[in-house]
C-alpha cells in the first residue's frame, strides 16, 4: 500500500481512536481484529510471530493508550473553546417592596456572538409597571412591554482575530497534534516491539547453538571415558574435553541470562486483556523457515522518501505548531489596534401607552461608536516580540528535525545495506566452519589430527552460526527501523 494512502487510512481510524481507547480492552479488540483467535489464546499458545506480538502491543501497550486520552482530552478543550459562541440567556426582575414609588420590571434577554467581525446580536423583551421617580424614566414601558433588537460590531481591534475566536482555531490545531502524537507513539512502541522480539528471536537461536556444541562434548565425554578406561586413549585427552565441557556450559549459561533478558524486554510490550504482562517461553519461539527474506536495501530504496518524509507525524505537527505560532503572532498584532465598536439598536414598545408618556411610543434606532487605546501599549508591543520570537524558533526547529530525519533514514538505509553484506558472508563462513569441522573430525578418527584441533573447529564453527545470527539480526532491527521511519503501517500492525 502507498505509504499516503496508508497515512490517510490511519488518520481516519484516528478519528475515533478516542473511542477505542475509552473502550474496554476485549470489545476494543474485537473491534480492530475481527478475524483469528483471541489475543490471549494466540500469546500464550507458541509459536509466537511477530503480527500477534504487533497486535498486542498495538491494542494494549499504555503509552498508545495514553496517546489517545491526550487526544480525547484535546478534543474536550476544542469543544469549550467553542462555548465561547454558544447562546446566552440572561433574566432579570427590579421591584420596589417599600417607599414612595412603587415601579418595577422584569426582562429576559438572548445574546449570539458570531465570529465576523467580533459581532454580536442580542434581542430583549422588557415589561414594567407602577411609577418611577424622573432618574428612572427610562424603565417605564408600555402596557404590552418593549421588544429591542441590536448588534455590537468591532472595527479595528477584534474585528479579524480575538481571544476567542484564537481559541477555537488554537484547540482545533493542538486537537490535529494530538492525533498526530498518537500516530507517533505508535509508531515508536511498535518498532521497540517488533525490536525486541527480533532481540528474543536471537537469543533463543543463540541458546540452540551453544546447546549443540555442549551435546557435542557431552557425548564425545562418554566415548572418551570408554576409550580411556580400555586403555585406547591417554586420560589427558579426558581431562582436556573436561575442561572444554565447563567452558561451553559457561557460554550456555550466559546465552541463557540473554535469553531471559530478552524475554522480559519483549514482554513489556505484550500484555493480555487483563492488560497484565506475559513474558514469552522458550517453547513460544518460532521456526525461523517460515520468515520471509529481508527486503534489500535497494528495492527499499527506491520508495518516494521525500513524500515519506515530508509526511513523518513530527514534520506535520511542526506545521501544525507553526500555525499555532502565526495565528499567536496575529493575536498580539491585535492587541495593539485601537478599540473602534459600533452598536446598533432597534427598540419599540406596544399596547396602551404607560406611565412614562407618549415618548415611548415610538421606534427607536439609535447607532454608537466607542473608541479607546492605550498611548504606550508596551504589554502589547512586549506579547507581540515574544511571539515573533517564538515563531522564528519553531522555524529553526522545524528545519532541524527534516535534516535529523532525513540523516536518520539514510543510516537506517546504510545500516541495512551493511547488514545484508554481513549476513551473506557469515553463511558462507558458516558453511566453510562446518566443512572444516568434519575434515578435522574424520582426520582425527583416522589418527591424523589432534584433538585440539577438533574442539577449536567445533567452536570456530559455532562462532560462525553466532555470527550468522547477529548479522540476521541487525538486518531484522534494520529493516525495522526503516518501517518505522518511513510509516510502514501494514509492516508495524496498524493497518
Amino acid at each position: 500500500m502507498p505509504r499516503r494512502l496508508a497515512l490517510l487510512k490511519l488518520g481516519a481510524l484516528l478519528a475515533s481512536g478516542a473511542a477505542l481507547a475509552l473502550a474496554p480492552l476485549p470489545a476494543a479488540a474485537q473491534d480492530v481484529v475481527p478475524v483469528g483467535e483471541p489475543l490471549d489464546v494466540a500469546l500464550k499458545t507458541g509459536p509466537l510471530l511477530p503480527e500477534e506480538v504487533l497486535r498486542a502491543s498495538a491494542l494494549t501497550f499504555p503509552s498508545i493508550l495514553e496517546a489517545f486520552e491526550r487526544e480525547a482530552a484535546a478534543r474536550a478543550d476544542q469543544l469549550g473553546a467553542d462555548g465561547a459562541f454558544d447562546l446566552m440567556l440572561k433574566g432579570e426582575y427590579y421591584d420596589r417592596l417599600t417607599g414612595y414609588y412603587s415601579g418595577g420590571f422584569g426582562k429576559v434577554e438572548a445574546r449570539q456572538p458570531l465570529r465576523p467581525y467580533g459581532a454580536e446580536v442580542f434581542g430583549s423583551y422588557r415589561v414594567s409597571s407602577g411609577d418611577f421617580p424622573t432618574y428612572e424614566n427610562y424603565n417605564y414601558t408600555n402596557a404590552l412591554g418593549e421588544a429591542k433588537v441590536g448588534a455590537l460590531f468591532s472595527l479595528l481591534r477584534n474585528r479579524d482575530i480575538d481571544s476567542r475566536r484564537f481559541a477555537i482555531e488554537d484547540t482545533r490545531l493542538a486537537a490535529s497534534q494530538a492525533q498526530l502524537d498518537v500516530l507517533l507513539v505508535q509508531l515508536n512502541v511498535q518498532h521497540e516491539a517488533l525490536r525486541a522480539y527480533w532481540r528474543w528471536v536471537a537469543a533463543g537461536e543463540e541458546i540452540r547453538v551453544f546447546e549443540e556444541l555442549l551435546e557435542i562434548a557431552e557425548a564425545r565425554q562418554i566415548g572418551l571415558t570408554r576409550e580411556v578406561n580400555e586403555g585406547a586413549r591417554a586420560r589427558i585427552a579426558l581431562t582436556e574435553n573436561e575442561q572444554n565441557l565447563l567452558r561451553r556450559r559457561s557460554l550456555l549459561e550466559e546465552a541463557k541470562r540473554n535469553f531471559i533478558t530478552a524475554s522480559n524486554s519483549l514482554g513489556f510490550y505484550i500484555r493480555g486483556s487483563d492488560r497484565e504482562m506475559i513474558v514469552p517461553t522458550r517453547e513460544m519461539l518460532p521456526d525461523l523457515s517460515r520468515f520471509r527474506e529481508i527486503s534489500p536495501a535497494e528495492k527499499l530504496a527506491a520508495l518516494p522518501l521525500g513524500e515519506v518524509i515530508q509526511s513523518r507525524p513530527e514534520l506535520q505537527t511542526f506545521r501544525l505548531a507553526l500555525e499555532r505560532a502565526t495565528n499567536k503572532v496575529a493575536l498580539r498584532q491585535n492587541d495593539l489596534q485601537p478599540s473602534l465598536n459600533a452598536s446598533v439598536e432597534l427598540s419599540r414598545d406596544f399596547g396602551q401607552i404607560g406611565p412614562g408618556g407618549p415618548g415611548f411610543d415610538s421606534t427607536d434606532t439609535v447607532v454608537g461608536l466607542t473608541f479607546s487605546v492605550p498611548l504606550q501599549r508596551r504589554t502589547a508591543r512586549g506579547a507581540l516580540q515574544r511571539a515573533e520570537a517564538e515563531l522564528r524558533e519553531t522555524e529553526l526547529r522545524q528545519r532541524r528535525i527534516a535534516d535529523q530525519i532525513t540523516t536518520e533514514v539514510g543510516n537506517i538505509l546504510a545500516n541495512l545495506r551493511a547488514a545484508l553484506r554481513l549476513s551473506d558472508l557469515a553463511d558462507a563462513e558458516v558453511k566453510q566452519a562446518n566443512a572444516m569441522v568434519q575434515a578435522e573430525r574424520t582426520r582425527f578418527r583416522l589418527g591424523a589430527g589432534e584433538f585440539f584441533l577438533v574442539n577449536a573447529r567445533e567452536e570456530t564453527a559455532a562462532n560462525a552460526q553466532i555470527s550468522a545470527i547477529r548479522a540476521e539480526l541487525a538486518g531484522r532491527l534494520a529493516e525495522a527501523s526503516y518501517n518505522a521511519a518511513t510509516m510502514n503501517l501494514d509492516a508495524l500492525g496498524l493497518e
